[in-house]
């Protein structure tokens, strides 16, 4: 049987436009932030690398979203990341946090502009304080798209997000992204982490204006 109602058009009568008081555990992570103790552990043709980087993230709300009877609510985010003491940027990426009430859902979709996208989920209580999600590229949702020269020399298979917030009004994050490298023989992880500090309050979304 479908985990879903045969009525796919009738959407929910009673939405709150306030996005910023109804987003779950990802409430605590609204705002502007900023990172400077973030590791990369990326792949060399010589084997693991470490890398140091700086971030900023911007994770502003979004009116509420509907699919029918489907509801949503979310944060727009960008990322920006360099190296230390470097302008160029190092790693850029766009897309969207969101929050489903009805199930506890956690969505996590991402866009880089190395021709890759991903969609991540995973369970999580309202008030959570950590929670994991997953995109793996076998599954129908919540999956991996590449471009070809990425598919031949850097196949991604899964990756895994893990968000802790802090007492002290900070919160981190634990990267892990699985990949096949041509030429190797064992799995790659490639790993992220850092921890963010909020410089900006959030902007209240257009609707709760």
């Amino acid at each position: 049987m479908s985990e879903f109602s045969q009525d796919i058009y009738t959407e929910p009568s009673n939405i709150d436009i306030h996005t910023l008081d109804n987003l779950g555990p990802l409430c605590p992570m609204a705002g502007v932030w900023e990172g400077q103790r973030g590791l990369d552990i990326k792949p060399k043709a010589d084997g693991p690398r470490k890398q140091a980087f700086v971030e900023r993230i911007e994770l502003q709300p979004i009116d509420p979203v509907t699919n029918g009877p489907q509801l949503f609510y979310g944060l727009r985010y960008l990322i920006l990341i360099s190296k230390p003491e470097q302008v160029k940027t190092y790693h850029e990426q766009v897309g969207y946090w969101l929050w489903e009430p009805a199930t506890g859902t956690v969505i996590q979709t991402l866009a880089i502009p190395r021709g890759q996208i991903a969609m991540a989920s995973g369970q999580a209580a309202a008030d959570a304080k950590s929670f994991e999600l997953v995109a793996r590229r076998e599954q129908d949702t919540y999956g991996i798209c590449s471009n070809p020269f990425l598919e031949y020399g850097f196949k991604t298979t899964e990756y895994r997000i893990k968000v802790t917030i802090h007492d002290d009004g900070t919160w981190g994050y634990e990267e892990d992204t699985v990949m096949e490298i041509r030429g190797k023989d064992e799995p790659f992880h490639h790993m992220d982490k850092n921890l963010l500090v909020k410089v900006a309050e959030p902007t209240p979304n257009p609707l709760a204006r």
